[in-house]
């Protein structure tokens, strides 16, 4: 695969520390979530990567929506749900529910076009075989 981008971000202190992208735009204090003790008013990790994820994938529909010659909706919308588990011997994983409505888009349509989105979306090609991904179209 080509290169066509790098994003470069540094992270001090874990869970309980600072995130800063290379530009500057993502500087922010980090915490573990709220319901496991962390603070309130500060992202975490998995947060920022159901963020990205849903853009991602919301972009990508798009790209599937033009192919078919359809315009999405503006009002269309991707919901990340991104679920931080705990398994045997303190190993952690994650797991993924992308909650995804077409507006305007009869279903069966939209279901293809979520699934066809699913096989070209950097997040979704990425973590393929190793976190569990659930699609749902509402």
């Amino acid at each position: 695969m080509e290169k066509l981008y790098t994003a470069e971000v540094t992270a001090t202190g874990g869970r309980r520390g600072h995130v800063k992208s290379s530009d500057g735009i993502i500087d922010m204090p980090l915490s573990i979530p709220e319901g496991l003790g962390g603070e309130k008013g500060k992202t975490n990790p998995e947060q920022l990567f159901a963020a990205g994820y849903a853009a991602c994938f919301q972009s990508a529909l798009m790209v599937v929506a033009a192919q078919h010659k359809e315009r999405l909706d503006p009002a269309s919308t991707v919901k990340a749900y991104v679920d931080l588990l705990r398994g045997e011997n303190h190993a952690y994983g994650l797991g993924v529910k992308l909650e995804v409505e077409l507006k305007g888009v009869d279903r069966e349509k939209a279901i293809q076009m979520v699934n066809e989105a699913h096989q070209i979306c950097p997040y979704s090609v990425g973590v393929q075989g190793n976190i569990e991904v659930e699609l749902e179209v509402i």
